[in-house]
């Protein structure tokens, strides 16, 4: 069973992107193209007080009139998050992604963010460990 630890290990970008509650929406949707990711933690300080996404600048941004050069991360950021420990399995991230219609988990490791998941990540290691699974298997049936 693969656990968050494992896909936090093999992921190429290691950088726990962040941005401050007074940070601007049009500054973090800066952010987000830049680094071709999807969504930022909102840290104060080092406390994750929020997660925002292209989605919450879309249903909480755009269709209700805020403008993204005046707007502070923290009206439209989503302040519940749903975080995930190291030890957790891919199985119960892909079971809060789909009860939760999320797409992005923190991990947490002593009250601090140590990273984070996407579903696309969640996939990659399904789709990787399938293969060797695969790989495994045709060499045993040519080895018998």
């Amino acid at each position: 069973m693969i656990s968050v630890k494992t896909i936090l290990e093999q992921k190429a970008i290691s950088t726990i992107y962040n941005v401050s509650p007074d940070t601007s929406v049009i500054d973090t949707l800066h952010l987000l193209a830049e680094k071709n990711i999807g969504a930022v933690v909102v840290l104060d300080g080092e406390k994750l007080v929020g997660i925002f996404s292209e989605r919450d600048y879309a249903r909480k941004g755009i269709i209700q009139g805020r403008k993204a050069k005046s707007t502070p991360i923290s009206e439209v950021m989503t302040p519940r998050v749903f975080t995930v420990s190291p030890d957790m399995s891919i199985q119960e991230c892909m079971g809060l992604f789909s009860s939760k219609k999320i797409r992005h988990l923190p991990v947490m490791e002593d009250d601090r963010v140590v990273g984070v998941v996407s579903i696309g990540d969640i996939v990659n290691s399904i789709m990787q460990e399938q293969k060797q699974h695969i790989q495994f298997l045709e060499q045993y049936i040519t080895q018998s």
